[in-house]
Order: structure tokens, then C-alpha cells, then sequence
């Protein structure tokens, strides 16, 4: 994980996610609001606020990372619809920005962990977890509340850098085992 500060930025293409996600729990265990303004980065503690600013057209919006993403090519950031109406690419699908960190707060605190799935039916998440103890792993079932809606989530591991659980996690969609990395 690269260390992030205020003040840190990143330069990249930015997409948006929007009606298939919409209601769902994003990786900090919020449901996600597409008219919202929020955003999915791969290395950026949950949590943490930023300044996100279309290099295009100069449009700039204030946000929060509350979810992991995105995982198409070389994107460094996944908009809400919400956001990306605000920095005007919505039509675009994507845009050229400039992410800068407000607030690192939870920057220095960062560990992760593999997560397989969001269960609302307890039955559901325990046959995810059963399917990892066959191959002899340990993985969790913890309860969380998001929104009201209580959920399932199956983890697995902790890990102290973002690029170790993403070679994990990538041997186990390699293996047909999909999951995600969340920031604990």
C-alpha cells in the first residue's frame, strides 16, 4: 500500500458504477447510494476524504471511499453516479482526474482482509464458509449492519499491505473461489 497523507494525490482515468450496485453493501459495509457521493479506490484506507477533480473540465467534488475498486485495466477510481454528475461525466463513462487526500485519518491504520461474499441469509454465508473449510481454511461469518439490513460477510485472513491480499485474493479467483479486498 502506498503511504497516503494529506496532501497526497494520485493522477489517472476515472470510471462510475451506478443501477447494479445500487442498494448493495460496498466493501465498508454501507449500502451503496449511486446518488450519493462516494467512491471505490484499491489503496485508500476506507474512510478517507477526498478532493476529486475532472482534468478535463476543471469540476471538482468533495468525497468519501467507502468501497474497493475498481478492477477494469488501469482505472485508479470508480465514481458514484452522484459524483460523477457532479465532476459532468456521466456521459463520458470516463474521465482523466486528479484524487487528492483531505483527510488520512485512518491512512496509517490500514489492514485488510478477503472477503467472499455478503450474505443477507445466514444459511447462504455458512455454505460460502464450509466451501473454504473443505480447502482448509479458516474463514470468518461476522454479522454487520448497513443501513439498517443485517448482513453475513464471509472473511478470510488479515493482511498488513494491499498488494499481498490482492495476489491472495487473485489465487483464489484463479481457483474460482472470487472475492474482494476490504480494508478492516
Amino acid at each position: 500500500m502506498q503511504r497516503a497523507y494529506p496532501g497526497w494525490s494520485q493522477t489517472g482515468t476515472a470510471s462510475w458504477y451506478g443501477e447494479d450496485f445500487h442498494g448493495k453493501p460496498t466493501a465498508s459495509g454501507e449500502t451503496y447510494n449511486m446518488y450519493g457521493i462516494s467512491a471505490a479506490h484499491n489503496t485508500l484506507p476506507l474512510g478517507t476524504r477526498c478532493q476529486v477533480t475532472n482534468l478535463d473540465n476543471g469540476n471538482t467534488c468533495l468525497l468519501t471511499i467507502n468501497d474497493r475498486g475498481p478492477f477494469v485495466g488501469a482505472r485508479i477510481l470508480d465514481l458514484s453516479y452522484g459524483a460523477a454528475r457532479r465532476l459532468g461525466m456521466v456521459e463520458s463513462g470516463l474521465a482523466r482526474v486528479r484524487i487528492e487526500v483531505l483527510d488520512a485519518r485512518a491512512v496509517y491504520m490500514a489492514a485488510y482482509t478477503l472477503q467472499f461474499g455478503a450474505f443477507r441469509e445466514k444459511p447462504n454465508a455458512m455454505a460460502m464458509a464450509q466451501r473454504l473449510k473443505a480447502l482448509n481454511y479458516d474463514p470468518s461469518v461476522e454479522p454487520g449492519m448497513a443501513e439498517g439490513a443485517l448482513y453475513y460477510r464471509v472473511r478470510l485472513g488479515r493482511f498488513n499491505s494491499f498488494d499481498k491480499a490482492k495476489d491472495v485474493a487473485q489465487g483464489f479467483g484463479q481457483a474460482g473461489y472470487p472475492c474482494i479486498v476490504t480494508a478492516l
